[in-house]
């Protein structure tokens, strides 16, 4: 009897140590918050695509944690705030460990908040309002892209500089990015307005989702700038172009870095999307470290075309930041993991170059560059 029961005791505690062994070898969930459906869908769709290419290549390396698997959460927040708000609660309430996302800062606030009262981190891909880390204490939130202080900089020093412009009409849709990127060129205009060197002829908003322009393109047009910068989305951007080209609007275009992608050029048409300019962190064809190079080839392989923007592969620098703050953290604790996002990053390569984050939770390091648009669609840096 003694023995029979030594034997079940045996079977008993394999039983267990299997269980144990299993629950340790199970995936380490990450939410990916991104426009699967509506107005952006074309940036959630190469969001995703991304984040897969980035876990291949981390899975490629061996995985984190001395072999363990990364499973992505995907939810769809639809390209708006309410239904990110709904999103973000349904990737804390399935316990991810932490979350990439999203695109767009007006859809990222409310998400943000709500990842910020769960204490989950969330690592924003392409969201540059300088609110979302300035304007409230967010311990939890970090974003792997620019501010709108620095593209606005950007573009000022750039449409003064270098492309002499001395009437500048500046173009926005009133959302948290736009305006954000808008009110920032205007203040760093500012110096070459009271220098008497520039002269800020225009400043206006559109309403995102309309379809007709044409009463504000016609003011736009009396004004008779010489360059346009229009700070809003792609969907509007290729319709203002078309639309503004039809008027007689001659003046350079210069887009946001949400303004220009594949789908601008089919909106606007590329007779009218050729020569038009953006102000943009580096695309990814011009990333050119072996780590970008096998992104690439991965992202061709399986979808047989490359990211048309910048932000999908921020989101694969967000999953690359995320995977190691787990692994130097030794878990996902979100406490420890919070502490190397802030100390320990030396040594993070993402695609995009280099991954560090200021104590605010901002990225360090990020550049900008001018993009044209060519007479085939694709945008290569603008060589005056």
């Amino acid at each position: 009897m003694k023995k029979a029961w030594f034997c079940l005791f045996i079977v008993f505690l394999f039983v267990l140590s299997v269980g144990a062994v299993a629950a340790e070898e199970k995936p380490i969930k990450i939410g990916l918050q991104a426009p699967i459906t509506g107005q952006w869908a074309y940036e959630g769709e190469m969001a995703k695509n991304s984040v897969e290419v980035a876990l291949q290549m981390i899975q490629e390396q061996g995985g984190i944690l001395g072999g363990r698997k990364i499973e992505i959460v995907v939810a769809d927040d639809a390209s708006n705030p309410r239904d990110s708000a709904l999103a973000a609660q349904r990737l804390v309430s399935q316990r991810v460990a932490a979350v990439i996302g999203t695109y767009g800062s007006s859809v990222n606030e409310p998400a943000a908040d709500i990842y910020e009262a769960s204490k989950m981190i969330d690592i924003g891909y392409g969201s540059t309002a300088v609110k979302l880390t300035m304007a409230k204490e967010r311990k939890y939130f970090f974003r792997t892209c620019g501010r709108d202080d620095t593209q606005g900089q950007f573009f000022s020093e750039y449409a003064v500089g270098t492309m002499k412009a001395r009437r500048i009409a500046i173009m926005h849709d009133n959302t948290t990015f736009a305006l954000g990127v808008a009110e920032e060129a205007r203040k760093a205009l500012q110096e070459y307005l009271d220098a008497g060197v520039a002269e800020l002829v225009f400043y206006d908003a559109i309403t995102p989702g309309e379809k007709d322009f044409t009463p504000i393109l016609t003011k736009l047009r009396e004004t008779n700038p010489d360059v346009w910068y229009f700070t809003g989305y792609f969907p509007e951007a290729g319709l203002l172009v078309r639309q503004g080209r039809e008027l007689g609007i001659k003046c350079p275009f210069v887009g946001g870095n949400a303004a220009i992608n594949e789908d601008f050029v089919k909106i606007a048409g590329i007779e009218y999307a050729k020569g038009c300019l953006m102000t943009q962190e580096p695309m990814p064809t011009d990333l050119d470290t072996p780590k970008a190079k096998r992104f690439l080839e991965l992202y061709r392989q399986k979808h047989n075309t490359l990211p048309t923007s910048p932000w999908p592969v921020y989101a694969a620098d967000a999953l690359i930041a995320l995977s190691w703050a787990i692994d130097k953290a030794g878990s996902t604790d979100t406490e420890a993991m919070l502490e190397v996002l802030r100390t320990g990053m030396e040594g993070c390569e993402g695609i995009t170059g280099s991954i560090a984050f200021t104590e605010r939770g901002d990225r360090k390091g990020i550049i900008y560059k001018m993009y044209v648009v060519t007479e085939g669609g694709d945008m290569v840096v603008y060589q005056p």
